[in-house]
């Protein structure tokens, strides 16, 4: 057991200290991308609500070797369980944060926003924070697959968090 966990340790340090991140085209300069989100709320958010799925647009601009601001917006409808009576509502989450590569596709991130509801149960406006890891690799010139995941939680009057994935296409800029 230890060695396995030495050898886990040794591979970890070379895989973030020697990959330089961004080498291939596809890494690098500004991108859009457009991908589909889907929500599994925790805590009291899941006693009320089965799931979530949305869509959402995320622009990069890079301001380092190794790192990018981000700007995203998107929609995530929630389906509300039989003790609400069912329905959905919705929301518009808008964020900003970074993108930090610590490897040469995978990713750090934190944002920072709102989320507006637009549906029967909505609580108004809630701030958001967003920590999330992910993976970003290309798949042509100037255009990659991203794969994330995040927790995020949504603060009004209580909480509502739920663990994120995202699934999107970026388009270099």
């Amino acid at each position: 057991m230890k060695k396995l966990f030495l050898l886990t340790a040794i591979v970890g340090i070379f895989a973030f200290t020697n990959a330089s991140a961004q080498k291939d085209a596809a890494m690098n300069g500004p991108k859009l991308g457009i991908g589909a989100d889907f929500a599994f709320p925790m805590g009291d958010f899941g006693d009320i609500s089965k799931f979530g799925v949305g869509g959402s647009l995320l622009y990069q601009h890079p301001v380092a070797p190794n790192l990018n601001l981000t700007a995203s917006a998107g929609y995530l409808s929630f389906k509300y369980k039989d003790i609400l009576g069912g329905g959905n509502s919705g929301f518009v989450p808008v964020k900003v944060g970074a993108r930090y590569f610590v490897a040469e596709n995978f990713y750090l991130n934190g944002e920072l926003g709102a989320s507006f509801g637009t549906g029967d149960f909505n609580d108004g406006t809630a701030f958001v924070y967003s920590p999330g890891v992910g993976v970003e690799f290309p798949v042509a010139d100037k255009s990659s697959i991203d794969l994330g995941a995040r927790y995020e939680g949504w603060s009004n009057n209580g909480t509502l968090s739920f663990i994120g994935l995202r699934a999107a296409f970026n388009f270099g800029l």
